[in-house]
């Protein structure tokens, strides 16, 4: 049965997501913020400009004006390189208010990824980056651990607030929670479709009459349905 993760970390997920744009594997004398900075916004260039398959960690270190040694003793390889920047993107478009008001919670949690894919460079180096997240697990892994993990986390703290307030049913599946509000704007990503306030409001006020306190709701889910894989 899946349910609320009452012990989700109670750390704000942007800061999470910030701190692991870095690689996280190699430590020693404090790195030139700057440097990281350069070599991240040219990666981004390239990505967006030629593709994955045109990355390449020398033509990154000649635009970003350092040696290809000082992205390897950052990144290990072109995968770990595109997770960082993927998580640098992402960091501003992760946290969710606590405004004391679920529905307006909820609409922040579809507007966040909206506004991240529409209003952000994370958009389109997302989809320079599609193909191998799903089939490359170098890639894939590091991001659903980082970035996918960290929006889950802070919306199953927004469910668990909207239950404390009386808003939402007390047993609602905090993982289907966050496919129903966040996966309408991927798949719109992928197959096509506006991704605008008006959209982002029908998305909101159907999962609040599915996820709804009230008794006499029909179609509130239940943590008897079959878990995700």
């Amino acid at each position: 049965m899946v349910g609320i993760n009452q012990d989700a970390p109670s750390r704000n997920s942007t800061a999470t997501v910030a701190t692991l744009s870095g690689d996280g594997a190699h430590r020693g004398r404090p790195r030139s913020t700057r440097c990281h900075r350069a070599i991240l916004d040219a990666a981004r260039e390239q990505l967006i400009k030629e593709g994955y398959s045109g990355l390449r960690l020398e033509h990154v270190a000649a635009h970003a004006g350092v040696g290809k040694a000082t992205i390897y003793r950052r990144w290990r390889s072109k995968e770990q390189l595109a997770q960082a920047l993927l998580a640098d993107l992402a960091a501003p478009h992760i946290a969710i208010e606590d405004t004391g008001d679920t529905r307006e919670e909820m609409l922040a949690a579809v507007m966040n990824p909206m506004r991240a894919l529409t209003e952000s460079d994370f958009g389109p180096v997302l989809r320079a980056l599609l193909s191998q997240i799903a089939t490359n697990p170098s890639l894939g892994d590091p991001f659903r651990a980082t970035v996918v993990q960290a929006r889950r986390d802070e919306i199953a703290r927004m469910v668990a607030r909207g239950i404390e307030r009386g808003d939402l049913c007390p047993d609602a599946d905090v993982d289907i929670a966050t496919e129903l509000l966040v996966g309408p704007v991927y798949f719109r990503l992928m197959f096509g479709g506006e991704l605008n306030q008006a959209f982002a409001e029908r998305v909101v006020d159907n999962v609040m009459r599915g996820y709804s306190a009230d008794d006499d709701t029909p179609t509130k889910p239940r943590l008897d349905a079959s878990p995700r894989d």
